[in-house]
């Protein structure tokens, strides 16, 4: 058994994702494991009063905050793939975004980055015109802010080549394809449920670089966070059960952005 405790890496969850007195995981709980938050902006789901509570439960915590828009689909959890042009997408996520820098302001707190929900996140990963439209937004509302981007993928290119800050993350409780890619949750092998597998695939993946994947070889990732999704019925204890596994091989847990 390797010594990893020369790593450090992140744990971030999409959290937030509430709508009224529709209640969507256990933030709280959440926010005791992770290091990063991703906080949902009114696309796919939250509101004003579920923003303010996530972030300021998160500055409480003094957890690194993050915006997760979407494409405007709350029927659909932001999980559809929905033609909106390119100068559209990039208008709603500045909306987005810019509500939760605004309500982070009144919870006094900040927002240091953005990452997309769902569907947007996985268009950005190959398609570039919807990179590109989700960088100059991001750009438009802060040069400072970075961008959280699925690892090796065109929104993480197009991101650097346009000189903003960007980082990769990984998920612990999604399978990947040959190409690097999430395997859709439609087909077997989206889902990982095990926790002690999740751990196991992350402890591996840390000491040697390589993802496995579904129906291929393993993929070369690189990565500074790993994601749980909070929605997960078992989210709290898969976050828990990874972050006991990583620190117990001295890994340190600590969030991508200082």
């Amino acid at each position: 058994m390797s010594d990893l405790s020369a790593r450090t890496i992140d744990l971030n969850s999409d959290l937030g994702e509430g709508y009224g007195p529709w209640v969507m995981g256990d933030d709280k709980a959440m926010l005791d494991i992770v290091t990063s938050a991703n906080i949902a902006c009114g696309g796919h789901a939250s509101d004003p009063e579920t923003m303010f509570r996530t972030l300021t439960w998160a500055k409480e915590r003094k957890i690194t905050v993050g915006a997760h828009p979407s494409y405007p689909d709350k029927e659909g959890f932001g999980r559809r793939r929905l033609p909106y042009p390119p100068a559209e997408v990039e208008r709603f996520v500045a909306a987005q975004v810019g509500a939760l820098i605004a309500i982070a302001a009144l919870a006094g707190t900040r927002v240091s980055y953005l990452k997309p929900h769902g569907a947007l996140g996985n268009v950005a990963t190959e398609d570039r015109a919807v990179a590109e439209a989700i960088v100059r937004a991001t750009r438009a509302i802060d040069s400072k802010l970075a961008i959280l981007a699925i690892s090796g993928t065109v929104l993480e290119h197009v991101a650097r080549d346009a000189g903003v800050r960007v980082f990769s993350e990984i998920y612990a409780d999604r399978g990947y394809t040959p190409a690097g890619n999430l395997v859709p949750r439609s087909q077997p092998g989206a889902m990982i449920d095990d926790y002690g597998a999740a751990a196991a695939r992350l402890l591996s993946w840390l000491e040697t670089g390589l993802m496995p994947t579904v129906g291929g070889d393993p993929v070369r990732l690189a990565g500074h966070s790993i994601c749980v999704h909070g929605d997960d019925p078992h989210a709290v204890v898969m976050a828990r059960a990874i972050r006991v596994a990583l620190a117990g091989r001295g890994v340190t847990i600590a969030p991508f952005l200082g």
